[in-house]
């Protein structure tokens, strides 16, 4: 069986092959390259990106599978969450691919696919902890068994994606061309400075949640850089970002592991784009290991935007009877 996965939720344009043993036939992704000169995604120049790119990558998915159109048993297609216009153009291309050639369509949620990527990379089994956190979101979810979840936690405001874009751009690290990468501008600065130089604020500190919160951290770094001149900001340019990337890794690894604890989780993933951040790879894995879990993460290629994932959701959704008619939507706002 194989199932062509296609996701256009943000600013990556992409398709990819996979087959019934979850094995990675292609994954072919597109970041697009329009955004940068604008200090974050404009969801206009998105929508029109995808529907240049679109059909080129899924032409370039099929063949690096070695397969045709007419090979594939099913169509998976991310519905939501995510940019209204830019869900528009890959569901109405699945939609008309899976009429043409007479496959299932399904529809797939965009934060199932990144639950997913474990499945791909690790065969984890449920039951098991998830830490899905990206640009978009920040949930901790418990996996009770594989299309049955649980959300223990979320955050209050901004996700911990958000909160790292965001202070890339007010410290100026941004590219003025290519593709928009804050956190990994923001991870990269950090490597070089002190997590301990600045004494930035753990949110909801001393509370019993699981819930996140990562906007006062951020106010936090804003009024610290506003007391700065120009060459002291500079100057301190590393170790802002290492002390802003420990305040957001501590409380991760911190909500996570309490819910382990309390919910006798044997095992914990990390995923979405943020779980490609190394600090909190290897701080997570020391936590989980150390109170006697097993640490799962994908590769940073599965942890951000592609339609590798989409297709692993849309595979055990197909094997299982689900099916979406034509008149599937785009939900921008959909709820996991």
């Amino acid at each position: 069986m194989l199932v062509l996965g296609i996701e256009t939720s943000c600013d990556e344009t992409s398709a990819a092959v996979i087959d019934e043993k979850f094995a990675v036939r292609s994954n072919a992704i597109l970041s697009q390259q329009d955004h940068a000169a604008f200090g974050g995604i404009v969801p206009e120049l998105a929508s029109r990106a995808h529907m240049r790119a679109l059909v080129p990558i899924v032409d370039e998915a099929l063949e690096q599978a070695g397969v045709d159109l007419g090979d594939i048993d099913g169509i998976a297609v991310t519905r939501g969450p995510g940019l209204v216009g830019s869900l528009i153009v890959g569901l109405s291309l699945a939609k008309g691919l899976a009429l043409a050639v007479g496959k299932p369509l399904i529809g797939v949620h965009h934060l199932e696919g990144h639950i997913f990527s474990n499945r791909i990379e690790n065969g984890i089994r449920a039951p098991f902890l998830t830490l899905l956190v990206s640009g978009g979101h920040t949930e901790l979810v418990q996996v009770v068994e594989w299309g049955q979840y649980e959300i223990l936690g979320r955050t209050r405001d901004d996700a911990a994606g958000e909160a790292f874009d965001k202070v890339a751009k007010l410290l100026d690290l941004l590219p003025s061309e290519g593709v928009v990468v804050g956190g990994r501008v923001v991870a990269e600065w950090a490597e070089r400075g002190d997590p301990e130089a600045i004494a930035f604020p753990r949110g909801l500190s001393g509370e019993e949640t699981f819930d996140f919160s990562f906007s006062g951290l951020k106010t936090a770094v804003l009024n610290y850089v506003r007391q700065l001149s120009a060459d002291e900001r500079q100057a301190q340019l590393a170790d802002i970002a290492a002390s802003f990337q420990a305040a957001v890794v501590d409380v991760l690894v911190a909500r996570t592991v309490e819910a382990m604890e309390r919910t006798g989780a044997e095992a914990v993933a990390l995923a979405g784009g943020v779980a490609a951040n190394r600090s909190l790879r290897d701080q997570m894995r020391a936590r989980v290991e150390r109170g006697g879990g097993c640490f799962h993460c994908p590769p940073p290629v599965l942890c951000t935007d592609n339609a590798a994932i989409i297709a692993a959701a849309g595979l055990f959704h197909l094997t299982r009877g689900v099916r979406s008619g034509l008149e599937l939507d785009a939900a921008p706002r959909l709820s996991l």
